[in-house]
């Protein structure tokens, strides 16, 4: 298994090695439509619903991304991806930036050189198994069969984690979260391990989420977010502050609902301003339009109001804010000054 990672590391490595043309701006603006990679299907992250129409939480970041370049939130062409093919798909020039619940490591930062241009969600790896299993901590899954998605820092942790607690598993590799579900609910894995955030969303589409437990125990740091190609920091500047855009528009109580009145004149707070474009010059410093921030915003709301959306407390997936609260209540979500 180390084997086949390392290969794989190293033939994304070659391809982006290979080179990319710099310019994804101009790509993306001459072509007219943003490509963005996501999952293959993750209810309140990234799926197509019964029209073939995407939605969800990092769907809501590539629409927002769109909006900004090209002023239309529909201008996207999802990519679906999977563990194995997601980097690939970045490094060769398929896809101009990956939203895929993807976790910024060393690795791949430094060495498969990509940038991770900021975290839309904390997680950290959890475990689900049925309540019938009559299991209340991951410590007692001394040989559990465990489904695992290959070619992921899922796959690394669990066997840190066992190792660590001096328990045994076996594996079930599968490639995309609707082989993991299938697989688990036919029995042939005990546990299905991931992001706690995709153990919400898959338990959500069950026929009886409450025969499905899942347990205390988070394994690991899992941060979350967009990701685009080293070298063109152009490009990467553009999809980090679109990113921080979202953020910093629900700590300023700007919405949706509002942000037409907001914009339509300079207001007393000059950072509102400058964000909506009535104010300074940040949209011509990247090469966009002055409204740039604001379409992006409007396209499916502030960061709060994607998360309430796709998968708050209020849909069926039902995750709390916790560490994705914004930083004045108490979580990790900041971005850097507008100014």
């Amino acid at each position: 298994m180390k084997k086949s990672v390392f290969l794989g590391a190293l033939t994304v490595a070659g391809i982006v090695a290979g080179g990319v043309s710099a310019a994804t701006m101009d790509e993306v603006k001459a072509r007219g439509k943003l490509n963005c990679g996501v999952t293959t299907g993750l209810v309140g992250f990234a799926a197509p619903d019964a029209n073939g129409n995407w939605e969800g939480f990092d769907v809501g970041v590539c629409r927002a991304v769109a909006a900004a370049v090209l002023g239309d939130a529909q201008a996207v062409e999802f990519v679906p991806t999977t563990g194995k093919t997601r980097f690939t798909a970045l490094a060769s020039g398929e896809i101009d930036m990956l939203a895929r619940n993807t976790t910024w490591t060393f690795s791949r930062d430094v060495d498969l050189k990509f940038t991770f241009v900021g975290v839309n969600y904390y997680d950290g790896q959890g475990f689900m198994v049925p309540k019938e299993l009559g299991v209340s901590s991951a410590t007692e899954l001394d040989g559990a069969t465990v489904c695992i998605q290959t070619g992921t820092t899922t796959e690394l942790n669990l066997a840190d984690y066992f190792r660590s607690n001096n328990i045994s598993y076996e594996p079930v590799p599968i490639e995309t979260n609707a082989e993991a579900q299938q697989q688990y609910l036919a029995g042939a894995c005990d546990v299905y391990t991931t992001d706690a955030s995709g153990l919400a969303a898959t338990r959500a589409t069950f026929e009886d989420p409450s025969a499905h437990v899942l347990l205390p125990e988070i394994v690991s740091k899992e941060p979350l977010g967009p990701l685009v190609r080293h070298g063109d920091n152009e490009w990467g500047d553009v999809v980090r502050w679109t990113l921080n855009a979202l953020i910093t528009a629900e700590e300023l109580g700007v919405t949706s609902a509002n942000i037409g009145d907001m914009s339509s004149a300079a207001g007393n707070n000059p950072e509102i301003n400058r964000l909506l474009g009535t104010e300074g010059n940040l949209g011509e410093m990247l090469g966009l339009s002055a409204d740039w921030a604001k379409n992006a915003i409007a396209a499916g709301g502030n960061y709060g109001e994607l998360f309430e959306k796709n998968i708050g407390e209020a849909t069926p997936i039902g995750l709390a804010r916790g560490l994705n609260a914004q930083w004045t209540d108490g979580g990790l979500i900041y971005s850097p000054p507008f100014r």
